[in-house]
């Protein structure tokens, strides 16, 4: 392949944060190349996943090979390519034209929101639905350009497109969505730049009670709270590696998932090799003839990465706080940095033990912590807060907070069974998050076994002549299409991720194990679409044999992609996970009805899951947290 004539200087480490240097380096090997032009957008740039046997040999001091890959939109054309540069040789080492109709298309682009707007208060079409409507100052109309989704329609096969519904926007200080103009939807060409289809439906009033948020006297009973570490953290973060109370990793970065965790190890025993949310999905559950498309994928179609938020000390995160930067690239493929967009602190978490023993007189309490790694990421209406946990008795948990602003619709009247009425006139549509976590396991290992653990109700009889009996069904997840499973809150259903080589003082395997929820996964029938698209939120779990480039639950290019494509298709070959190297596949979320108490801001709602230990210590490895120092604790 072609070469540039001035290699870059790598990283450090394979793992290490993408900086601008290397995307700047990136670009200009791929203009060198001829591959980049003036009509080139990017879709997405990021680090490559390095090879694991490179990234567990690599010694300090040695320069880390690093590889970008890139997403590429000709903006005249529309036609799409995935290409890898090597920043060590300047060399472009792969180069292909992705088929849109057969993959998908690539994610949508910032510019395509200012663009599809453009689009749309140029059509003379949309301009009389809006006209209908009392509407004819498109100045004060705010079109919102969203993934189209595929349907299979002919004329939208191959095409690069969006859905646009219409908000009203009274002046600068209002948010669009307490306003929706309902009945109306164009489906833009973004490549032609035009509305090749209008959907005018029913006229319906435009609520008009406003969102603002800044329209409440605040309150003035709340008292100061102060968090204090008057020795400062116990944290320690060296580049993007963190160490805590026994903990080490790795904090990692990319434009489509975000935050990423590697190399997960307590008291140097490995557990987990790489942990990120690969995909989540909005499904919305109204029919409405203007609306029963939308549903988003926000990584794969929007990248949350990208829209990360820059942190603020006593707003997002509290106490002695150390922030990490994300460097993104825009959609000329030039570096953007978010400043503070990785919060990683440690904070009390209420009682860790306690014991009172009766026959000594003996109290000992001992307090919980846990190290917090986090970041937010606005993808239009919502806000995603997503959390990560690792607690003192080598728990991991993580967290999703779900807040911001509901989408919108126009409420047709009482009684109508898809929205809730959360203001005069304004719904807001029944719908879904669905994230889904990939967790490159590596329990003491690379080689893992997963085992379905079911709580078991037994009949009184030989073996429970009393009745009391709690039983367990224990089974072997042994291949990747029989490790397609769902959870079942009435069974207590867990899955524990062992390792058959390495065993406690017991002899039995060590372990971890993942403690579902329990929530609903994808209501969409199985003949939608949706469905078809969303493959990976119907199952609660998936089980794959590690495949270097299977990192997304969605597959690689979600957006208007055909049926089929990630988890599904990984599956299909069948191959077998017991005592293999493992990804198992994760997935959670929230059913959301919405409350009146959602508008016009949601509080926050919450989803995720745990990691227990389970046989991965000999005994419970905090005996050695010192009690609390303050004296009336004594």
């Amino acid at each position: 392949m072609q070469t540039s004539e001035a290699p870059v200087d790598t990283a450090a480490h394979p793992l290490d944060l993408l900086t601008e240097q290397e995307i700047s380096a990136a670009r200009a090997i791929l203009v060198a190349a001829g591959i980049v032009t003036d009509d080139t957008r990017f879709g997405y740039l990021g680090r490559a996943e390095p090879d694991k046997t490179a990234v567990r040999e690599h010694q300090a001091g040695v320069a880390a090979q690093r590889v970008i890959r890139a997403f590429l939109i000709d903006a005249v054309s529309g036609e799409l390519r995935d290409v890898r540069v090597s920043l060590d040789t300047g060399e472009v080492l792969s180069d292909r034209v992705i088929d849109p109709v057969r993959e998908g298309q690539l994610p949508i682009l910032d510019q395509d929101f200012v663009r599809a707007e453009e689009i749309v208060h140029a059509d003379p079409e949309w301009l009389a639905a809006m006209a209908r409507r009392g509407l004819t100052d498109p100045s004060k109309i705010r079109a919102c350009p969203l993934s189209a989704g595929n349907y299979g329609y002919e004329d939208e096969l191959g095409r690069r497109m969006v859905r646009v519904l219409s908000f009203y926007q009274p002046d600068d200080q209002s948010p669009p969505w307490a306003h929706p103009i309902d009945g109306v939807a164009a489906y833009v060409d973004l490549v032609a730049g035009r509305v090749f289809r209008l959907i005018d439906d029913e006229l319906m009033p435009v609520p008009e009670e406003s969102g603002r948020l800044d329209e409440v006297a605040h309150r003035t009973t709340l008292k100061p709270i102060e968090i204090t570490q008057p020795e400062g953290s116990s944290l320690e973060l060296s580049g993007n590696q963190v160490s805590w109370q026994n903990w080490q990793l790795r904090v990692g970065f990319d434009a489509r998932e975000g935050l990423t965790l590697h190399q997960i190890s307590y008291d140097d025993r490995s557990i987990i090799y790489r942990a990120a949310i690969s995909e989540m999905v909005i499904p919305y559950g109204d029919p409405s003839p203007v609306r029963f498309w939308q549903n988003y994928f926000d990584s794969g179609e929007y990248l949350l990465g990208k829209f990360a938020n820059s942190l603020e000390l006593g707003c997002d995160c509290l106490g002695e706080i150390s922030y990490l930067d994300a460097v993104v690239a825009d959609d000329f493929g030039n570096p953007r940095t978010i400043k503070n967009a990785i919060c990683i602190h440690e904070e009390d978490f209420g009682i860790l033990w306690k014991h009172h023993e009766i026959f000594t007189g003996r109290s000992d309490t001992r307090r919980q912590r846990r190290l917090v790694i986090s970041f937010f990421s606005t993808v239009g209406n919502y806000d995603y807060g997503f959390y990560w946990y690792f607690y003192l008795d080598g728990t991991i948990e993580m967290e999703v907070k779900a807040t911001g602003v509901v989408f919108t619709s126009a409420y047709p009247g009482d009684g109508y069974p898809y929205a809730t009425q959360v203001a005069p006139g304004l719904g807001a549509p029944s719908h879904q998050h669905l994230f889904n976590a990939r967790l490159d396991m590596a329990v003491a290992g690379d080689r893992n076994t997963v085992d379905e653990i079911d709580i078991e109700r037994l009949p009184m009889g030989k073996d429970n002549p009393y009745g009391n009996v709690i039983g367990r069904r224990i089974t072997r997840l042994t291949n990747e299409r029989d490790a397609m499973r769902d959870a079942a809150a009435d069974r207590g259903r867990v899955w524990r991720i062992g390792n058959p080589d390495v065993v406690n003082r017991f002899g039995e395997p060590v372990a971890y194990v993942l403690f579902p929820q329990q929530q609903p996964t994808l209501i969409a029938d199985s003949a939608s679409a949706l469905h078809g698209r969303a493959g990976f939120a119907t199952r609660s779990l998936w089980v794959t044999r590690y495949a270097p480039n299977e990192l997304y639950a969605a597959g690689d290019f979600v957006n208007q992609s055909p049926p089929g494509k990630g988890l599904p298709e990984y599956v299909q070959r069948d191959a077998g996970v017991d005592g293999e190297d493992i990804v198992v596949w994760h997935t959670f979320g929230l059913t959301h009805f919405p409350r009146l108490e959602d508008w016009p801001v949601m509080p926050v709602d919450r989803c995720g899951f745990t990691l227990k230990p389970y046989g991965f210590f000999d005994r419970n490895p905090t005996l050695d947290v010192p009690p609390t120092t303050a004296d009336h604790c004594h």
